[in-house]
């Protein structure tokens, strides 16, 4: 596929490093020299300095018979801009824009196809707001990720000692909780992977991935450690775009599935962005302006009593200063808004519970519209190293690799697992989990599990269709 992607930052750079290990022809464009450099230096892609504004620079790009645009740059107007110039000049099939302006956001005709002619809009503001509230919702969990419209879920724990199933083989799951359907898909031990079947044990300190109806969730987590209780006090530091979204989450319920009110509260350290905070939030939610590294501040609103701290600024270390300040001061549980890659690999799974990485955020919803096939959802894990897919079989028993055969018949590539078949339409679809025995019929939803996201292409081509097929 050949794809122009629009901005080296850390966006387009998570992009282009994603995209060009699957035999993708990438062309990067940004006004920064040395960014372009960068980019060409460490991956096996084409860098162009320039304005894709101008469509000058996107035909240089080759735009004449590219397949897809990717418009991440900070700047919506240059990314809006080259959705349109890439559609009405250049005919190109896929134009997606990521988009930050809240006001852009409540006039999607201004930007679909209507307007600036942008196929894809992804707003990573929300999307990284509706991540953390999942986190909070589950908070034992390390990812909650949603599919077949939230009717599964897929979730990642960390295994904890005296869990009911921890240091006990995987198949007494069953007779643990013989009602509750679950899959476990792929289970991590010091950063490698480990072999799934019914007789390897779980042992303390395992990342466990298990899929299962989103109604099971918690019955199948108390199995790997302790349930921790529900969050309620909640200290976020930093009033930027996404404090103020996921503020307002909490102080109205929406998008939670939980009753019971949060205590919530914000530490920012401009004036006269907490004075704007104050005048959009309700007064049940308390705006201090200060420096959330400070520990007498910290300490003098409660972290102690803190269920749950977020460092959510715009810098990286004082994230992860003031979480690990958080946490020493007793914080039950710390998140942190990190965007260096280096970084949050180092930190996660420490001192600091969760890292979250708004560009991985971003990149996963990119993913279901680079994927070759009929992708309904696809999410970056581990930090981008692995993948999970939920895609649509299409065919017959002559023309697909798939629909006819049993979950154990397919011949999956080492490192992928069908975890879950999602079967139906309508507002009751079937959620089974992908038992040996299970045979696959046509418009069944697959949700898998890639380890390893370069195993990615063959798990495409085993889903295509043949040429017979019409």
């Amino acid at each position: 596929m050949k794809i122009i992607i629009v901005g080296a930052g850390r966006v387009g750079s998570s992009v282009a490093e994603a995209l060009v290990s699957e035999a993708n022809d990438i062309t990067v464009i940004d006004t920064d020299v040395n960014r372009v450099s960068e980019l060409q230096e460490r991956y096996d892609l084409r860098g162009l300095v320039g304005n894709a504004a101008l469509p000058s620079t996107l035909q240089q790009a080759g735009a004449d018979d590219a397949d897809m645009l990717i418009a991440v740059t900070a700047g919506d107007e240059i990314n809006l801009v080259a959705c349109k110039i890439a559609a009405d000049l250049f005919n190109i099939p896929t134009r997606i824009a990521r988009v930050r302006n809240v006001e852009l956001q409540q006039h999607p005709g201004l930007i679909g196809e209507g307007g600036f002619r942008a196929s894809h809009v992804i707003f990573p503001e929300q999307t990284v707001t509706d991540y953390l509230l999942k986190l909070i919702e589950f908070p034992e969990a390390l990812q909650v990720l949603e599919f077949a419209d939230g009717r599964a879920s897929l979730i990642a724990v960390r295994a904890f000692a005296g869990g009911p199933l921890v240091s006990h083989p995987i198949k007494d799951l069953r007779r643990h909780i013989p009602n509750v359907e679950t899959r476990i898909v792929a289970i991590f031990r010091n950063e490698a992977s480990v072999r799934v079947d019914g007789d390897t044990f779980i042992q303390p300190g395992d990342e466990v991935f298990f899929l299962a109806p989103s109604q099971n969730i918690r019955r199948v987590m108390s199995e790997m450690r302790r349930m921790d209780k529900p969050v309620r006090r909640v200290i976020l530091a930093g009033g930027g775009n996404i404090g103020l979204r996921l503020a307002r989450a909490l102080d109205t319920g929406e998008g939670l599935d939980i009753a019971e009110r949060f205590n919530v509260r914000i530490i920012e350290s401009q004036k006269k962005r907490a004075e704007h905070l104050a005048q959009q939030l309700s007064s049940d939610v308390l705006v201090l302006h200060g420096d959330a590294t400070d520990e007498d501040l910290l300490t003098q609103e409660g972290v102690q009593d803190a269920d749950l701290f977020i460092a959510l600024t715009n810098d990286d270390e004082n994230n992860i200063m003031s979480s690990l300040l958080a946490k020493r001061l007793g914080a039950r549980r710390t998140i942190a808004l990190i965007n260096r890659k280096s970084y949050g690999d180092l930190m996660q799974g420490g001192q600091i519970d969760i890292a979250v990485s708004p560009s991985y955020a971003t990149l996963s919803a990119l993913l279901r519209f680079v994927r070759r096939g009929d992708v309904v959802a696809a999410h970056s894990l581990r930090r981008g190293a692995a993948e999970a897919l939920e895609l649509v079989v299409h065919g017959d028993e002559k023309s697909s690799r798939i629909i006819g055969k049993t979950i154990e018949q397919i011949e999956m590539p080492r490192g992928a697992t069908i975890g879950a078949v999602i079967r139906g339409g309508g507002d009751r679809p079937q959620v089974l989990m992908a038992h040996h025995d299970v045979v696959i019929q046509s418009a069944d939803h697959l949700i898998v599990f890639v380890e390893n996201k370069r195993i990615i292409p063959r798990v495409e081509k085993l889903f295509a269709v043949g040429l017979g097929f019409i």
